[in-house]
């Protein structure tokens, strides 16, 4: 198999949910339509923003099928399913229904409760969900802050090549530099490795990454395309401020709970995708009051997505 190394920035999407929890699968065509008029590459979904640990498998299935509905007929936007971790035979069954779903990748992250016993295993595990659905770009999701798994990915790259075919690469979800260097030289540069830090995108442009996966490009992609933009015509004094300001937006995940303010920049931009399951922590009225007045303070209306 070619794989043909993706380029830009791919979006982790949001999975939408009404008000009582369930799914809002009519959210995602104006989703969808929203990340391209922003110039996002692609979707990684029913990853970590995505919430894929809390949803059921009939819940990803029904997840996949309206999102490859929309984009198996477009060449310019890549599609990636995070597949899960922990349960293998499920992870090799949605593997089989995303290729006959037409996704242009799948996604496997490490087993995070009966966690692999060194890379071998994990390269055990990736044999058999890569080969259940062999014309389809596999990659693998490295994101130890999460899973615990926190192997060495030039070990699992060394244990894969020549074995895998349709090992297409890594989602890099992780501040180890030198590993992601390693990563990217390996075997003449032949694996597509994914940034998948947005905080940290100007320290991986140094490095020569070309393709980032990231939540805040739902909501932020114009300043993440300036940023990129300012660093290729060597503007590094406005590529430093740029990423400064990602930062800041950011940093108010932390202050007001995390993963799921995502979803209330998503409100700001006009796409309500309703709230986080348990057991994450969804923002209280008051908070969302305070919110506001951060979030104009920042300016983010001067570098969010349209």
């Amino acid at each position: 198999m070619i794989i043909k190394k993706i380029e830009g920035l791919i979006a982790a999407p949001f999975t939408p949910f009404d008000e009582n929890g369930d799914l809002n699968l009519e959210q995602i065509p104006a989703y969808y339509q929203s990340l391209k008029s922003n110039q996002v590459k692609g979707g990684f979904i029913c990853g970590s923003t995505g919430e894929g640990v809390s949803l059921t498998f009939q819940e990803k299935v029904a997840v996949v099928q309206a999102w490859s509905t929309l984009t198996k007929t477009d060449p310019d936007f890549k599609l990636i399913v995070l597949l899960g971790g922990t349960n293998i035979r499920e992870c090799i069954e949605l593997a089989k229904i995303s290729e006959e779903e037409g996704v242009d990748a799948i996604s496997f992250t490490s087993p995070f409760y009966f966690k692999p016993a060194n890379v071998g295993q994990l390269a055990a595990c990736c044999v058999e969900i890569a080969a259940a659905a062999p014309n389809t770009a596999f990659y693998y999701y490295h994101i130890p802050v999460l899973t615990g798994g926190n192997y060495p990915m030039i070990d699992l790259l060394k244990a894969v090549d020549g074995v895998i075919p349709n090992f297409a690469g890594i989602k890099y979800t992780h501040e180890d530099f030198m590993d992601f260097l390693s990563c990217m030289n390996f075997a003449g540069r032949k694996y597509d490795m994914l940034w998948g830090r947005d905080e940290n995108m100007l320290s991986s442009l140094i490095l020569g990454a070309k393709g980032a996966v990231g939540s805040t490009y739902n909501y932020a992609a114009p300043l993440y395309h300036d940023l990129i933009s300012a660093f290729n015509a060597g503007d590094f004094e406005r590529a430093n401020a740029l990423q400064q300001k990602s930062i800041d937006m950011i940093t108010l995940l932390g202050k007001y709970g995390g993963i799921s303010v995502g979803k209330t920049y998503m409100k700001l931009i006009g796409l309500d995708c309703g709230k986080f399951r348990l057991p994450i922590k969804n923002m209280s009225q008051e908070q969302f009051v305070a919110f506001q007045s951060d979030v104009a303070e920042l300016e983010f209306a001067s570098f969010s997505s349209k």
